[in-house]
């Protein structure tokens, strides 16, 4: 068990240094927005159900509910509400749009150090130019693998979100 976790862990000390620098950023962003990810996951299926139930048995215990002041107090349920459900729910969208834009940076990383060799090798020398390729392709590949990772979960909170807001409003009446 042991042999097999310190195989792993070269494998991927190699396959970070075939990718380069911007592979560390890309392998952060994708672990803070998959930390996000499974926060707000945890939320829909833990906290929010009790916190709608609170804001519901709120709304049901009051008297008056038609005078302006209890149509606002209507207003404010619904937003702190929506507010709960969509928070953190931009940034996450952000990660997944870094996270290809930080593979064109290692793809442009990448080339400078293709340039560079054939710079000063010349163009005739491969595999001088193999390494260039390599960290011009790795984090292109995990940028857009981290992206696509995140793609449909956020997608799916941000419509649970929506499903549960209109949810909620609806029991208020």
């Amino acid at each position: 068990m042991l042999n097999w976790l310190i195989d792993r862990y070269e494998s991927l000390l190699v396959f970070f240094e075939t990718g380069g620098d911007v592979l560390i950023a890309i392998f952060f962003v994708t672990f803070v927005m998959w930390v996000m990810i499974i926060e707000r996951m945890l939320y829909l299926k833990l906290l929010f159900p009790k916190e709608a139930a609170e804001a519901l048995g709120q709304w049901q215990s009051r008297t008056d509910k038609s005078s302006w002041h209890a149509k606002q107090i209507r207003r404010e349920l619904i937003s702190v509400i929506k507010q709960k459900l969509t928070q953190s729910l931009p940034m996450i969208k952000a990660f997944i749009a870094l996270c290809p834009l930080l593979g064109l940076l290692g793809t442009v990383t990448g080339m400078i150090e293709v340039f560079d060799v054939m710079a000063i090798a010349g163009s005739g020398n491969p595999r001088a130019m193999a390494s260039g390729v390599s960290r011009a392709t790795v984090p292109t590949m995990a940028g857009m693998v981290a992206a696509l990772s995140g793609l449909y979960f956020g997608a799916r909170l941000t419509r649970v979100a929506e499903k549960e807001s209109r949810r909620f409003e609806d029991q208020l009446g």
